[in-house]
């Protein structure tokens, strides 16, 4: 009798190497790799079928610390190389790892085309607000006023908002999570990789040496529950300690603003039902600030819709069903076509 063995199921230690990480200790970094290989033994995907994708920077040396195919790339152009690998072989899994620096600047114009294409992979940007690798100058996303090397007055140029840039490039689907919060983030890797299209996660993450504690209005363990809101699909917007709070829409000013359940008459009615397919209230989310709003959390918006690879391989389909047989020279010569003679005459072109 033959017996075959079930492979056995992969766990996070799987998914890492024996290559020494090379991040600064503390870097938040670490935090991120660990909840990407516990979302992969979570997924049970196949290390053979992943490909892990980047640019240039701390978040790009992800590849090199996972046990599958990885392309360690060039600055800012990993959404296009991506595209590429996945065109070639949609059946691959195909994730980007990236940071601020490297697809909100150089990259800007590569990521707004993986989004608005819809190609079906998971992006992943470790958003530390500082261009880490290079000793800690300003990047887009760096605050009004943040004093770096390339910045020692302060900047005085407004920062970019990744998610709201994702969801103006018509990202289908956006999340965002903190390196540290080692059970949310794992769920929304897992919520990215289950959508079909590209996944937007931006990952609040601290970079200990040139940026440490930028995000500690609202990470800080002290005051995380009154400055994080959770959204959960179909679900009133609580928060704080007591989840006393919430956010309501104003229809008069037509704005976001928080309040106090159970006084002045508010009552959990009167909240806001987070609706993730809504993308005008995914852009209001996006915008919320601290001190004066929570930072949103979670899904902000998803709404599948037809990937990039599935419309161009149903366009090559139907072209080869179509039976026509073309002659490459006569295509190089259809159409207005010019030639030169020997004394480098041009004649008159020929249709």
């Amino acid at each position: 009798m033959t017996v075959v063995a079930l492979p056995e199921k992969l766990k996070a230690k799987d998914f890492a190497t024996d290559q020494e990480i090379r991040w600064c200790p503390g870097c938040g970094d670490y935090a991120i790799v660990k909840a990407v290989r516990n979302a992969l033994a979570e997924l049970e995907v196949s290390k053979e079928n992943t490909v892990f994708v980047s640019g240039i920077g701390c978040a790009a040396r992800l590849p090199y610390y996972m046990a599958t195919y990885g392309f360690h790339t060039i600055h800012g152009r990993a959404p296009a190389i991506a595209t590429g690998i996945k065109l070639a072989n949609p059946e691959l899994d195909v994730w980007i790892a990236t940071g601020d620096g490297d697809s909100l600047s150089i990259g800007g114009n590569h990521l707004l085309h993986v989004l608005r294409r819809n190609v079906n992979l998971q992006i992943l940007l470790f958003n530390n607000e500082i261009y880490g690798l290079t000793k800690g100058q300003y990047s887009p996303t760096s605050r009004l006023g943040t004093h770096s090397p390339s910045t020692p007055l302060g900047s005085v140029e407004r920062p970019v908002s990744a998610a709201a840039f994702a969801l103006g490039a018509g990202a289908q689907f956006v999340a965002r999570s903190i390196d540290t919060l080692q059970t949310h983030l794992p769920k929304m890797l897992v919520r990215a990789h289950d959508h079909r299209g590209a996944s937007f996660v931006e990952i609040f993450q601290n970079c200990i040496v040139y940026n440490d504690g930028v995000f500690s209005d609202f990470t800080a363990k002290d005051v995380a529950a009154e400055r994080q809101i959770h959204l959960e699909h179909g679900k009133p917007m609580f928060f704080g300690a007591d989840s006393s709070k919430g956010i309501r829409f104003n229809a008069e000013k037509f704005e976001l603003e928080v309040v106090e359940v159970g006084t002045g008459g508010i009552e959990e009615k009167d909240l806001l039902v987070h609706d993730e397919t809504n993308r005008s209230l995914a852009g209001m989310l996006a915008a919320m600030e601290s001190p004066g709003f929570p930072t949103a959390l979670g899904v902000l918006f998803c709404r599948p819709a037809p990937t990039y690879e599935q419309a161009v391989g149903e366009q090559i389909e139907k072209a080869k069903a179509s039976n026509k047989k073309r002659d490459l020279n006569a295509v190089l010569h259809h159409g207005y076509t010019w030639s030169i003679d020997s004394e480098h005459h041009i004649d008159t072109p020929a249709k």
